[in-house]
């Protein structure tokens, strides 16, 4: 079994978690207060920036040409489509007042980095894997679940559950699993173990959304 499929295993509680989450259960109703998505908008604004240089990081470490050119293509293409979806839904709902980064934005785009800067290149490849494969298999189970017509939502529904995304996810996911077959045993376990704690802060991003956290001093 590839090394994709057995950590996938390990993370099922928890993306069977943020599937229930209200966040994701009223953002399939079309019914998340506009307020929230503002927030969430915002913060995933923000997370993107540092997402997108941890991508280039991780293309400026790689010497597959290959994989090199993907890893571009994620830091480029991902954000530039992302960026177009906050600009769809922020000139809809407006924009919220302005608001600096969240703890749980911070904590999670600091790990990131700190894998890069810190750990073996598998490892922070690992990291950032999360934020692609369960924003799909998020939006894939919305779009196969979803019974409401007319989701305010429904262009981010579109945009994760569709075939363009899909394929940069696949593209991640075969790049990593190259690499965890390359490296050694131990790396492999920090993989797993990376790619556990990035899922984590996924089910942490949404949940800080859905409270509009903030610091509290």
């Amino acid at each position: 079994m590839k090394w994709s499929a057995q950590t996938w295993e390990t993370i099922v509680p928890i993306y069977d978690k943020i599937l229930e989450h209200s966040f994701i259960k009223e953002l399939k109703e079309g019914t998340l207060p506009k307020a929230t998505f503002q927030f969430y908008i915002q913060q995933d604004a923000m997370y993107l920036a540092d997402f997108g240089r941890v991508l280039s990081g991780i293309a400026s470490k790689l010497t597959n040409p290959e994989h090199v050119q993907a890893y571009l293509g994620f830091s480029s293409g991902t954000i530039a489509v992302e960026t177009a979806l906050h600009e769809t839904f922020l000139s809809k709902f407006g924009k919220a007042h302005s608001i600096s980064k969240s703890p749980t934005c911070t904590l999670y785009t600091n790990y990131m980095q700190a894998q890069l800067a810190t750990q073996p290149l598998e490892v922070a490849m690992a990291a950032v894997l999360p934020c692609f494969w369960i924003y799909k298999e998020v939006g894939d189970y919305i779009l196969a679940t979803q019974t409401k017509e007319d989701n305010i939502y429904q262009d981010w529904i579109d945009t994760y559950g569709g075939e363009e995304f899909a394929a940069s996810v696949q593209k991640a996911i075969e790049i990593t699993d190259f690499m965890a077959a390359e490296t050694t045993e131990k790396i492999r376990t920090q993989m797993t173990e990376a790619f556990v704690m990035a899922s984590k802060m996924e089910w942490l991003f949404w949940d800080s959304a859905y409270a509009q956290e903030s610091w509290k001093i």
